[in-house]
């Protein structure tokens, strides 16, 4: 069980804060680039976006985020360094029911496969389910993001949804996964071992 002293922003590795307006529309700029970290974030076609485009859309969100009370959105930085090396987002909260969608990346190729996300969807379900105090929260994968519905099963997330071909990538229809996690389910679980 958690405590007042348990940090909700930080991990042993990594650190969520707020969009540095001057610093990230470049790396993230640099991601969409990359068609592979686009297409495991996202289900839109994947395009390169320059700086200019990833700020304005930085400014719209923060303007969302301020009008719909319904999303928050961190950026993921080594704590060492500050580095922003992903983002990690908490959208489509219901507040009546308790309900929100999660959504988490890792931005380079080279931070991948370093345990960098297992950290993240800590601090993210810790913020979902003690700050925001959220019933359940829900995941959308597709079915080509092996790494993501591994990560989602190691948090003891079911799976609870397959819409069947929903997703066509390089001439080949995927599956589009729903993942979800009940608070008392990750109360109960082993979701928060790794930091201890």
């Amino acid at each position: 069980m958690l405590d007042i002293q348990t940090q909700l922003f930080e991990s042993q590795d990594l650190r969520l804060g707020p969009i540095d307006h001057e610093k990230d529309p470049e790396i993230e700029s640099k991601w969409t680039h990359d068609s592979e970290f686009t297409r495991l974030m996202d289900t839109d076609p994947a395009r390169p976006l320059s700086a200019a485009v990833i700020k304005k859309q930085y400014e719209k969100l923060e303007k969302k985020v301020e009008e719909d009370k319904n999303l928050f959105h961190f950026m993921i930085r080594t704590r060492v360094d500050g580095r922003l090396i992903g983002k990690a987002v908490v959208q489509w909260i219901e507040w009546t029911n308790g309900n929100a969608f999660l959504r988490l990346g890792i931005g380079s190729a080279e931070d991948r496969q370093k345990g960098y996300g297992t950290q993240a969807l800590q601090m993210l379900l810790r913020f979902a389910f003690a700050e925001l105090n959220l019933f359940r929260v829900s995941a959308l994968v597709p079915e080509y993001n092996e790494a993501a519905v591994a990560l989602l099963r190691k948090f003891g997330f079911v799976q609870e949804v397959c819409r069947r071909s929903a997703l066509e990538r390089d001439g080949r229809r995927w599956d589009l996964y729903t993942f979800g996690l009940l608070r008392d389910e990750w109360q109960n679980g082993h979701t928060g071992q790794a930091e201890r």
